[in-house]
């Protein structure tokens, strides 16, 4: 019973759960990025570059046969997913920096002073009753 407790309470522990959210978090962040950048920036990086469509860059080391498939060297294929990598690691690095901002605005501002003790606020209430005299 003793392992069983154990993985119970590793996997209810808030960095299993942190991690499992991340992990669900960051594929669907990386499908919306790759849709950005096959749908939105290539397109007109291709239209720059004289209507080349990236996607379909490749060079045939082999021709098809009866026998055999082409065999083909998609580097347009490769060429999309190297700007995938590089968008989302931006991506990335800045949603790092803002939380680390945040994180350190948060540690610089001073703490609250402490309230009073009993103690104090009597002592406080006996000094301005003589003052009052």
């Amino acid at each position: 019973m003793g392992i069983v407790n154990e993985f119970r309470e590793f996997a209810v522990k808030g960095n299993a759960i942190d991690l499992a959210v991340g992990v669900v978090i960051g594929a669907a962040f990386g499908k919306i990025v790759s849709s950005l950048v096959s749908d939105v920036i290539m397109p007109p990086i291709g239209v720059l570059l004289g209507g080349v469509d990236f996607s379909y860059l490749a060079i045939t080391l082999r021709e098809k046969t009866e026998a055999a498939p082409a065999v083909v060297l998609r580097y347009g294929a490769f060429i999309n997913t190297v700007i995938d990598f590089l968008i989302i690691a931006v991506a990335i690095f800045a949603l790092v920096k803002a939380l680390n901002t945040l994180r350190r605005k948060q540690e610089e501002a001073p703490p609250a002073p402490p309230e009073p003790t009993r103690e104090e606020v009597l002592l406080t209430e006996i000094r301005d009753a003589l003052l009052r005299r």
